[in-house]
């Protein structure tokens, strides 16, 4: 089977790491560290860290097939001071670099959300600048490079109170991106380059792993049990359930939902030691959050149910399978 990358040396499964980062001790070297969201087919970390080898970089990415595409990029270069997480960058701000530690971001055309229902998906507002800030050491700076004017100017707006200065300026075609390309081929030669620079420091804590609580149960029937969605502010979804009767173990398929955040992933109930065991199922890389803790509580809420009358709060769907 041929791969799109050709090693995955630099690739970091932040799941399995301690948590913030120790990025001295991933890169081996203590140096200025500078981070790329949306690094796309990694173009241009690519370049900028052959041309500075000194400093250390991280690049942030949603898309697997962008993440592999920059693997091989950084191997035919033999670039070597270079890390890729697949990961939002919100959950990598939040949880995953430590406060005052990032001397560069920058992010060459996010995708501006041009449709009014859709602002909320944009990534500059308000709460992330100043999450943004409180990452950037002293002094340290953000750049935003966008082809769109109206997503400019709403970046512009968030700015206030975040502790940053900002400034605009046109440009013409200078980073030979593909998005850049795209919008070149369409006849667009000028961009905007939003450059902000930290002069207040905006603390925001790390946000730390939730101790997740697992539940055990006395008594299961997986005949009776029925998936059900816990709606609100954090919202839950069963989506499937399975169960092997001789391994006395089920398994729901769930999405957690948090704010800006979904999680899909299995949770087991499983038959050990006289008890059933209701956890997120192994393999399974979740980030604990309160989202993933009210999953587990709504599986257990509803495997208890199967012995009791339904309680208040939970959308029994009778018929998931059948329509799906």
């Amino acid at each position: 089977m041929k791969t799109r990358y050709l090693s995955l040396a630099p690739f970091i499964a932040w799941q399995q790491l301690p948590r913030p980062i120790d990025w001295t001790a991933v890169f081996g070297r203590d140096a200025r560290l500078e981070v790329e969201i949306g690094f796309g087919n990694g173009e241009f970390i690519v370049q900028r860290a052959q041309e500075h080898p000194q400093t250390n970089f991280v690049g942030l990415e949603l898309e697997w097939a962008s993440v592999q595409r920059a693997l091989r990029r950084l191997t035919q270069a033999q670039v070597a001071n270079v890390r890729l997480l697949q990961v939002d960058a919100r959950i990598a701000l939040e949880r995953l670099v430590p406060p005052q530690t990032v001397a560069h971001l920058y992010t060459l055309f996010p995708c501006p959300w041009p449709k009014e229902r859709h602002v909320k998906h944009r990534l500059f507002g308000h709460a992330f600048l100043k999450l943004l800030n409180s990452r950037l050491q002293r002094g340290g700076t953000a750049q935003l490079v966008t082809d769109h004017h109206p997503y400019m100017e709403w970046v512009l707006e968030q700015v206030t109170d975040t502790g940053f200065d900002a400034q605009c300026t046109p440009i013409p075609p200078t980073y030979r991106t593909k998005y850049e390309q795209k919008w070149l081929d369409k006849g667009q030669e000028e961009f905007y380059d939003v450059r902000l620079r930290k002069q207040q420091d905006q603390p925001v804590p790390l946000i730390e792993d939730l101790s997740l609580q697992t539940h055990r149960l006395d008594h299961f029937d997986p005949t009776a049990f029925q998936l059900v969605h816990a709606r609100g502010p954090i919202s839950v979804e069963c989506k499937d359930f399975l169960f092997d009767p001789t391994r006395q173990r089920g398994m729901v398929w769930v999405f957690a939902i948090e704010a800006s955040l979904t999680q899909n992933f299995w949770i087991e109930i499983a038959y050990d030691q006289r008890l059933w065991h209701i956890r997120p199922a192994r393999g399974c890389s979740v980030i604990p959050t309160v989202s993933v803790q009210r999953a587990l509580d709504v599986v257990r809420d509803a495997a208890q149910r199967t012995l009791h009358p339904p309680s208040a709060g939970l959308t029994t769907s009778h018929d998931e399978k059948a329509q799906r």
